[in-house]
């Protein structure tokens, strides 16, 4: 088995691992605010039974590795409105007035699992997902011949359901972008259909203009001879 420190020390081990989220309830119960997705600082810290403060100085350390697992920090309106539709429901006591509110989801928490020194339940975590490591190493050749284990799909389905919580946000931050983007496109299709119509009205009066001018350089043109009948003539000289 690798020793734990790997974990620790390369963020290239850990992010190879990344994906098993599921050895946090095997571990011990994760307890999520009310949307299921998230956790707050001190969920976080319950979880590893450390002070919060200890969550607080990891996370400043780690902040562009821990945001591309899923870290985020509300403010303004999106505070007001997560904390309205979560935090009002939660069982758990929150401080009131705050001005920021920092988020975990599952990868985020694994995350810090991998980072955190000082707590029995991050070692345990680390401990569980080299143990893991190494079975499914050794369990690949058997795995082929027989098929998928109740594990693996297990395995495969929680990390299907993790990546989908983790396009939420995503998605969610998307949507004022996406809805700024379609009403400039719908100002441009406006501005583009007006010109049309400009270009239009330019192109008839270049026209008229053009006739003008030939006419200024020319003079008028003639007007077209009457048709006259083939026996018209003939009847005119019989009748002279």
């Amino acid at each position: 088995m690798p020793p734990e420190a790997v974990l620790l020390e390369s963020r290239a081990m850990r992010d190879s691992v990344m994906g098993r989220t599921e050895v946090l309830d095997k571990v011990k119960a994760l307890v999520l605010l009310p949307d299921g997705v998230h956790a707050t600082t001190e969920g976080v810290a319950d979880y590893f039974v450390v002070h919060n403060e200890a969550i607080k100085k990891l996370t400043q350390r780690h902040r562009t590795e821990l945001v591309c697992n899923g870290l985020q920090v509300l403010r303004g309106s999106d505070l007001r409105l997560f904390e309205r539709d979560n935090l009002s429901l939660s069982k758990q006591s929150y401080p009131q007035g705050r001005a920021h509110l920092t988020l975990y989801t599952r990868r985020t928490i694994l995350n810090i699992a991998m980072l955190l020194r000082d707590s029995e339940v991050a070692r345990a975590v680390r401990t569980y997902l080299l143990d893991v490591e190494e079975r499914g190493r050794v369990g690949v050749p058997r795995q082929a011949e027989s098929g998928p284990t109740l594990e693996s799909l297990d395995h495969r389905l929680t990390h299907v359901e993790s990546s989908l919580a983790d396009i939420g946000p995503v998605l969610r931050d998307l949507a004022p972008v996406i809805g700024r983007i379609s009403v400039r496109l719908d100002r441009l299709d406006r501005r583009v259909d007006a010109t049309n119509r400009v270009v239009c009205a330019m192109s008839l009066r270049l026209s008229d203009l053009a006739e003008d001018v030939r006419e200024l350089r020319y003079g008028p043109r003639p007007l077209p001879r009457p048709h006259r009948h083939p026996g018209s003539r003939a009847r005119r000289r019989d009748q002279g």
